[in-house]
């Protein structure tokens, strides 16, 4: 019989990792929105338009089951986890409040006038709504990383009775790894959006839609991931080190490091072996980890073992980070060279818009194996050195969570399933019923 703690681990990861898929969207795609407004503001041009018209609906349609999972997701701390709003709800509590004040409630207010008001407000009003929903969905990612971040490195508090107090709400909101986490996962739904702008815009060219709208969202989108790539390369290698300074177990865990040592191998495959507390089947580059993450190839990386009180699951943690990090380097490759050809050739071939296409989603299992590294990596802490997670568990019974965690994961299933289709059914019938007007200006706009 499966125990209590274990379920409500597995009910929260599979909570968690259903909501985050469409705020990942969301958060870059209303920026795309923003521009290819103003893009039709400044030419007049319908091709702007038509690209606005089309992926707004994707971003309504992402946003409800986002908002939807979001708060069935809200519910399990009272549900599974009452201990941790018992104990740091004095900080959570105000974070997610200020998470709906600002940003959600932005959101709400203008998304209405932005998807039905385009006939019914100045062009400008128009216009700045959708600003203002792109802003809200930037802020939203604001708080709910601030809290998440302190949830990795919390500052800014003491402990009275048990109970945590914020002593400095900018130590609190600023922790120290609250930059670097913000800046990857923003750059990660740029990306995130940017591929599934891309593998859509190949399905309706492969599908023989001619006109200009796919043509131009597949410019700009390998575009923006031609930029963000590399640049998320960067972010991560900063997110890494300050990982390295404030959370050295779980950079122990990415890199199956069990003794502390100098000039520390990268292993670019093994099998970690928790029973024997080493690795099987390793390929390692020599003195490589030390270099990433000491710039000094006789660098010291501490070990596992000198953490037994505070090791995280090491097989998720080492793989997780394997798949985010290989994820991220075909897509730079593959933004970098299909940009390239689409600038030289003006078009791309067949097998480059089927590539597209099988990596529509490629953003999703980029930010989910980043994801479970994050949080699977502050085990057994749900607070890093506060709150472990089996004090913060609930206390009842295992079949009850059992029977919740089966109806979460069944209707999730069916939600993505009918999601992933509705995406494409909509795309299918923009190639069937939208038609094309001869451009009214110099066809070099949408170049």
């Amino acid at each position: 019989m499966l125990d209590t703690l274990l379920l409500s681990r597995i009910q929260f990861a599979a909570n968690i990792s259903f909501h985050i898929l469409f705020p990942t969207i969301t958060i870059a795609l209303a920026w795309f929105l923003v521009y290819f407004k103003i893009r039709y503001d400044q030419t007049q041009h319908p091709v702007w338009l038509r690209a606005y018209r089309f992926w707004v609906k994707i971003f309504a349609l992402t946003f409800a089951l986002g908002v939807v999972s979001g708060i069935t997701m809200s519910f399990q701390f009272g549900t599974n986890w009452p201990g941790f709003m018992e104990k740091v709800g004095n900080i959570a509590g105000p974070l997610l409040g200020y998470e709906v004040l600002t940003a959600f409630f932005m959101e709400a207010t203008f998304l209405g006038v932005m998807l039905f008001g385009m006939k019914r407000v100045s062009a400008r009003v128009h216009t700045l709504s959708t600003v203002i929903v792109a802003i809200g969905t930037s802020l939203s990612a604001f708080w709910i990383l601030s809290l998440n971040s302190w949830m990795q490195t919390p500052s800014g508090f003491e402990v009275r009775d048990g109970v945590v107090f914020p002593t400095d709400w900018f130590l609190v909101i600023f922790n120290p790894s609250f930059p670097y986490r913000l800046s990857h996962t923003l750059l990660a739904s740029g990306l995130t959006a940017a591929f599934l702008i891309a593998g859509v815009s190949s399905y309706r060219l492969l599908k023989g839609d001619d006109k200009k709208a796919p043509q131009l969202t597949l410019k700009v989108s390998l575009t923006v991931a031609a930029l963000l790539a590399p640049l998320q390369m960067f972010v991560g290698d900063l997110h890494g080190l300050n990982t390295f300074e404030h959370q050295p177990q779980k950079v122990a865990a990415m890199e199956g490091v069990w003794e502390t040592e100098k000039g520390a191998p990268l292993l670019l495959f093994a099998i970690p072996n928790e029973q024997t507390k080493s690795n099987n089947f390793e390929i390692a580059i020599p003195n490589m980890a030390s270099i990433i993450l000491t710039h000094d190839k006789n660098g010291e990386i501490k070990g596992l073992n000198e953490f037994p009180d505070a090791t995280p699951p090491v097989k998720p943690v080492f793989f997780g980070f394997r798949i985010m990090v290989g994820m991220g380097m075909l897509m730079i490759v593959v933004a970098l060279y299909f940009r390239f050809t689409l600038w030289r050739n003006n078009t791309l071939a067949p097998w480059q818009l089927k590539t597209l296409i099988a990596m529509t989603f490629s953003g999703w299992i980029a930010t989910l194996s980043g994801w479970y590294v994050t949080e699977i990596g502050r085990q057994p802490y749900l607070v890093s050195g506060v709150l472990r997670i089996e004090e913060a568990v609930t206390q009842v019974a295992s079949d009850n969570v059992l029977i919740s965690l089966i109806a979460y994961l069944t209707v999730y299933v069916l939600l993505l399933i009918a999601y992933v289709r509705t995406l494409f059914y909509t795309a299918d019938k923009s190639v069937e019923v939208e038609e094309y007007q001869k451009p009214s200006i110099e066809e070099n706009v949408y170049a």
